[in-house]
């Protein structure tokens, strides 16, 4: 796997409820990644971008969702999310903010 492929394979943190739950709970980070992303390489660019050890990754297919605006009918995008278990005694913190 190359540098350039690593970096674009995480589109960001998807921060929510229950991902604030299981990273509480489980230490797991949700990240929004790539729909062709492989377990392997969400791993490695967790580790290569935030410096932090992987225990295990947990990949979820989110179907879109289907919109309605008057008659017209739309439907979002299908989108891949991943839960990255952390090794006892890492963190990545994405808390917005001065403290």
């Amino acid at each position: 796997m190359n540098q350039e492929r690593l970096m674009s394979v995480l589109l960001g943190p998807h921060i929510s409820e229950k991902g604030t739950r299981v990273a509480d709970k489980h230490q797991q980070v949700v990240f929004k990644v790539r729909t062709d992303a492989r377990k392997a390489e969400i791993k490695k660019a967790v580790e290569s971008l935030f410096e932090v050890q992987v225990a295990g990754v947990q990949v979820i297919n989110q179907k879109g969702k289907r919109k309605t605006s008057g008659r017209t009918q739309g439907r979002r995008s299908d989108w891949k999310k991943a839960y990255v278990r952390l090794q006892p005694g890492h963190d990545i913190d994405f808390a917005v903010g001065g403290e």
